[in-house]
Order: C-alpha cells, then structure tokens, then sequence
C-alpha cells in the first residue's frame, strides 16, 4: 500500500541539546526512509535559547531524510512558526486527492504540534501523535503548567481525541488513558541508536563503585532524589553526571552537592557526543535513573547494550521491561529505596557481570530496528 507520511516536530537533529526525544524522531524517520517508506520532515531551527545554523524553508536531506527547517517567532518552549504550518497546509492541498496521507506529530504542548494537529483535523487528515512523555499528569502539573491548562481546556482535549496515540511502553499507555480518551492506541517501542562496536571491557570488582547518569538534566530526571540517597552511603563511590541543562538549574544541583559534601565524588562532564556516548557508560558500573516521570528511557537500552547494568525508578516507562528481563535494580521514589537498592547492585557482583556478558545480546534482539519498523508501518497502515 502506498502511504506517505508527514513527520511533524518542533525540532530535529542536530538540535541534540532535546536529548532522547529528538534522536528518537530522527531515528524513526531514517528507519521509515531505508524501507522505502514516502516521509517528508517539517521543523523548526529550534535549538534551545539559540537556533540552528541550517538553511531554511527548503527541503534537504539530513541522514538520507527529507527535512525542511522553518524559523520559529518565539525562542521559548512554543515554537511558534508560521512559515511550518503554511507550508503544512500546502502540502495537504496538494495532496486533497490522495487518502493515503497521514500526518505524524511528535511531542505536545508546543504551538508546532497543536496548531498542526488542527490543521489536520480541520482538513480530515488522520493525525497519529507519540506524545513522547507529555501526556501526564505529571507533566501537565510540572512546568509551564498554566499555559498548558489553557490550552488543554480550550481545544487541546478535543484535538487529543481526533488523534491516534503511539505510546513507547505500557507506562506511557496507562498514564495517557488516565488523561485523555484517543482513536485508538498502540505501544511500540523507540528505535534507538545502539552502538556498532561490543568490543567494551570493565572490571566490575574495582575497588570504586562507579555510578554515571547520563541525561538532560531537568528537575523531573530526579537527581535530588539521587544526592541525597547517596549521603550516608558507606561504600567507595563516585558518580559521573553527564548531559547538558538550563545554567541555574545545573548551578543549584552543584550548590546541593557541595552542601551535601558530596562534590568530590562528582564529576560533571557535560554533554557527551554519540561517537564517546557508549564508551563512557561502557566505563560505568550502574547507570541511574531517579526519575518522577520517563515514558522510556533510550538512555537505559543504550547502557544495557555495552553491559552496563541499570538503577530506575518504578516510574521509569522501561522499568517493567528491566525487572522482568533481571537487567537491574527498581526503586521507588524515596531516598531510602534509591540508598538500599545501590547498596544491593553494588555487593551483587556477580548479576552485574551477568548482566554485562548477556545484556548486548538481549537488547540487539530485543530492540531490533528492522522488526520495530514494520510495526511502526502497521500502524500507519492501520489508521489511513
């Protein structure tokens, strides 16, 4: 059956500073194209507080994908631009006479994937939506919450029921039905970029218990939660925190750790590229996870795929997934539990070296794009 799918997303690579989200989007997109499936890319330059350096409103290919990038008005959470959903609505126009078009949206809570949504609806377009984690309560409560209180009262809610709705994993379903009331709802996993090498090695009985979080940093990632478990914790440690975040939250994260005199086991290394992404947590005995909300976690998989056993909280989309493979140790949200559990993966040597000789295996079966993909075109199928 011939589809041709509009991919919709306020931003796309190389805006890596998003994290998972954004590399997850790319990676679908590259996955449909190599299978020959018609997709189309619509962007922002949106990359943070700063744009990208890329040419604008003019179709490019970006990893083989084709990408238009639009410039956005407002440099803050809503992306608004204009120029997208003009060129949006030229594109439906175009295609009045072809039922085979579907229009994929990607996140929420932003003037891109809204004004888009309703685009489509007006024009009778089936819409699928992979909230990517924004539709919680949680989230709906954490930040920005009164715009997105207005919005979801004045036509968010509505538009939330035209959609078909891909959840990444059985958390995110159950959270988004607590929510809203879709079309229908599927749960495929995301393909994640996973590393071309296995050539990692690690002494899992060094004398340092070596921790590593590796992330955006943002309050809902939870890493209060993990410094204060970590005080009072009577083993050798250190933690290596990487990834990138708003300036004045990272500031008050190192206030708290020197506070907690902690800041010399800490090291803060920044963002990390792809190319040393799995060598460092390769480096890593446990990767932790304290999050109040993850509808997934690429960031799990791409540890578990070099061996490097994980810590996640029970709120973690992945940590059913952990549990029932023994790829790790789930935690709930209390500085208690987060304590007792690193104190369990650290004296249980011999699951973390189970875990590291048989996890890559698991994973590369598991998470193998070329069976995710099909699902990802069933789907399409499905809602046309």
């Amino acid at each position: 059956m011939f589809i041709k799918i509009l991919q919709i997303t306020a931003a796309y690579k190389p805006a890596y500073i998003y994290g998972g989200p954004t590399m997850s989007v790319a990676k679908l997109c590259e996955a449909l194209t190599e299978n020959g499936v018609e997709i189309e890319v619509l962007t922002t330059t949106a990359n943070g507080k700063i744009e990208l350096n890329v040419a604008t409103n003019k179709t490019q290919k970006v990893n083989g994908v084709n990408v238009t990038y639009f410039q956005r008005l407002t440099k803050d959470h809503t992306h608004f631009s204009p120029s997208l959903l003009r060129k949006l609505r030229q594109i439906i126009l175009q295609n009045q006479n072809n039922n085979k078009l579907v229009i994929h949206i990607h996140a929420w809570w932003n003037l891109v994937s809204i004004f888009s949504c309703q685009i489509a609806k007006w024009y009778n377009i089936p819409v699928i939506l992979s909230p990517r984690g924004m539709l919680t309560n949680y989230t709906l409560g954490n930040r920005n919450s009164g715009f997105k209180s207005i919005i979801h009262a004045a036509t968010g809610k509505k538009l939330l029921a035209y959609c078909h709705i891909h959840a990444t994993s059985e958390k995110e379903k159950h959270d988004i039905l607590q929510f809203i009331t879709p079309k229908s709802i599927a749960i495929i996993p995301n393909l994640v970029e996973l590393s071309e090498s296995n050539d990692f090695q690690m002494q899992e009985q060094e004398s340092v218990f070596k921790l590593i979080f590796l992330s955006r940093i943002e309050e809902k990632k939870g890493l209060e939660l993990l410094l204060e478990a970590l005080v009072g914790l009577t083993i050798n440690w250190t933690l290596t925190i990487a990834g990138s975040g708003e300036e004045e939250y990272v500031k008050s994260l190192k206030t708290i750790a020197e506070s907690l005199r902690l800041d010399k086991n800490i090291n803060w290394v920044g963002q990390v590229t792809n190319n040393d992404k799995f060598q460092l947590l390769a480096d890593h005995h446990l990767l932790v996870l304290t999050s109040y909300n993850e509808n997934f976690a690429n960031i799990v998989i791409e540890s578990l795929s070099v061996g490097t056993a994980v810590l996640v909280t029970n709120e973690v989309g992945l940590s059913d997934y952990v549990k029932e493979k023994k790829l790790g140790w789930v935690t709930s949200l209390t500085r208690e539990d987060i304590r007792h559990n690193l104190l369990l993966a650290y004296n249980d040597v011999n699951r973390r070296l189970k875990i590291r000789a048989e996890a890559p295996k698991i994973i590369s079966e598991d998470f193998d794009p070329k069976n995710l993909i099909q699902k990802y075109i069933t789907f399409y199928k499905q809602v046309i």
